[in-house]
């Protein structure tokens, strides 16, 4: 008999997808719930159980979220159905998606009072690829006996688990990682343009730079496809930079921290998201800087 804990995800999109997928591989038995059902069945052909309703993923002892932000994490938590209606103590939610902090202490707190079940905040970094590779960089925040709990678990899912503090620290962490990762890709996309209108190839900008100090990931992505004007399949949205630029935004004004490069990011993704491009992949981003593409 399996002495692996029983699992359960909800939240069934372009991260949850693969990351389930490992959960299967590495041989947990994986309960799956998403708000669109269908997007279940390539996991339920795998050998996931589809249930009906939140509250049910709660007979698991561990439950995992990836969701798109705060309001449908506490509607998945707190609405009819849900998760508070079916934890216990001893039940244990892990939530992959990035939140504000300060919702986060607050939902984590309201669950523990009203069912026992505790929370952890491990929102992740890598993208697609880093979910489908094992490789995320997961930042945690709870108690450090729930954190070394779910560690076996989420080495499947990351290359590093990194405990930041108490619930709430690792979204302050994701904030922290969003505000890098968006004025990165806003930046790229300026350098992209310039470069094409100064008449240089922009296609070679990655391969020349990888390895100086101008170097990173976002580069050797989004460069490429900036410059070829790739813009699907759709690996990430805009519409996740943008909400977390603005609990950036948020978490600043709340600590009294000035983060004017953050909110001038929040700025120009908004504009670039009311242009219809909200559904889009960052990598259009560039498009804000082409003559008669914006």
């Amino acid at each position: 008999m399996s002495t692996l804990p029983t699992l359960a995800f909800a939240g069934i999109g372009l991260m949850g997808l693969p990351m389930c997928r490992r959960l299967l591989a590495a041989g947990y038995r994986l309960l799956v719930w998403n708000r669109s059902p269908d997007k279940c069945a390539p996991l339920v052909a795998l050998g996931a159980t589809a249930v009906a309703t939140p509250a049910e993923l709660c007979t698991a002892d561990i439950v995992l979220l990836c969701l798109a932000d705060t309001a449908a994490v506490r509607e998945v938590v707190f609405g009819k159905g849900g998760l508070a209606e079916g934890g216990k103590p001893g039940k244990l939610l892990v939530d992959h998606s990035s939140l504000e902090p300060s919702a986060t202490r607050d939902m984590a707190a309201e669950l523990e009072f009203r069912s026992g079940m505790r929370w952890v905040d491990a929102p992740v970094s890598g993208g697609t690829a880093g979910a489908e590779s094992g490789t995320l960089a997961i930042m945690a925040g709870g108690r450090v006996e729930d954190v070394e709990r779910v560690r076996p678990v989420l080495m499947h899912l990351g290359q590093r688990l990194t405990h930041m503090g108490e619930v709430g620290a690792g979204q302050v962490s994701k904030v922290c990682n969003q505000m890098i990762v968006a004025c990165n890709a806003l930046v790229i996309a300026e350098v992209v343009a310039l470069a094409e209108r100064a008449g240089v190839d922009a296609s070679l900008l990655a391969p020349a730079l990888a390895g100086g100090f101008a170097d990173s990931r976002p580069l050797q992505i989004l460069a490429p496809q900036m410059a070829a004007s790739e813009f699907e399949p759709v690996k990430w949205h805009v519409r996740t930079l943008l909400k977390d630029l603005d609990t950036a935004v948020k978490l600043s004004r709340e600590q009294g921290s000035a983060t004017p490069m953050s909110g001038l990011a929040a700025q120009l993704m908004r504009l670039h998201g009311s242009q219809g491009n909200l559904q889009r992949d960052p990598a259009t981003l560039v498009q804000l800087y082409r003559e008669g593409e914006s």
